[in-house]
């Protein structure tokens, strides 16, 4: 990391393991799982979930093992247990398709119902998921816990599904599923990553079943006119990888 990044982003190591930094002013927490907590507003955050995606597949022909929805949700609950949030933030393409909510399994349902309880619960819209939240609102059967917003400012960020090409300040976006290959133990490891520069943050994916977009890719890599932080998800820490040195 060259110095004028240093400089913007403050960056040093959270006892979560995590890395705390500093984007538009606004203190974050990069956290493994692959979430985003606001420590100073008491507010988690996390992108493209995409459940039910393997019941999509499945409507398709294509078996995947039915297991992606009751395994992300149980890291949203480990991340809601650990940091007891105030308000959870959903970044958008949090069902995978239009049809999702119907094919989620009632104990999935009263378990979002659960973890959303005596919090302030936020779905953004993203391309995936719009139809889906829009038809679940409208379900008194199926219906889902919180409200559904388009972006959302929060303080210093700005929060919105997909990255734009002309950014508000402090943009915090997904959509693009982050990941980075580095060099470890004389052999190529590829993992989720946080992209940013201290103005904008692209969030990695918090799905199980989803896959990642290597961050040299010109969707990623040109959003941000100096070469920005790659912060890629370890088991127990959050590692910060020049832009430079990603293979």
């Amino acid at each position: 990391m060259n110095d004028a990044l240093r400089e913007i982003l403050s960056p040093y190591r959270h006892p979560c393991g995590g890395l705390k930094l500093t984007v538009n002013g606004e203190a974050c927490v990069l956290r493994c799982s692959g979430a985003l907590w606001l420590p100073g507003r008491q507010t988690l955050i996390a992108s493209d979930l995409h459940l039910e995606k393997g019941s999509a597949f499945a409507a398709r022909g294509q078996m995947l093992p039915p297991y992606d929805s009751p395994a992300t949700l149980a890291r949203l609950e480990a991340e809601i247990d650990a940091l007891d949030p105030r308000a959870v933030v959903l970044l958008g393409d949090s069902f995978h398709d239009s049809k999702a909510v119907s094919r989620m399994d009632g104990a999935q349902l009263a378990r979002l119902e659960r973890l959303a309880a005596g919090r302030d619960w936020i779905w953004l819209e993203g391309n995936h998921d719009l139809d889906a939240l829009a038809g679940a609102l409208a379900n008194p059967f199926k219906r889902l816990p919180g409200r559904v917003v388009e972006t959302l400012a929060l303080g210093g960020l700005f929060l919105i599904h997909e990255p734009q090409a002309d950014p508000a300040p402090g943009e915090v976006a997904g959509h693009l599923h982050p990941a980075a290959r580095v060099a470890a133990y004389g052999r190529g490891v590829r993992r989720p990553c946080f992209v940013t520069d201290g103005r904008r943050l692209i969030m990695p994916a918090f799905g199980a079943f989803t896959g990642g977009l290597d961050v040299r890719d010109p969707a990623i890599a040109g959003l941000f006119p100096t070469p920005p932080l790659a912060a890629l998800l370890g088991r127990d820490k959050v590692h910060a990888v020049a832009f430079e040195t990603l293979r």
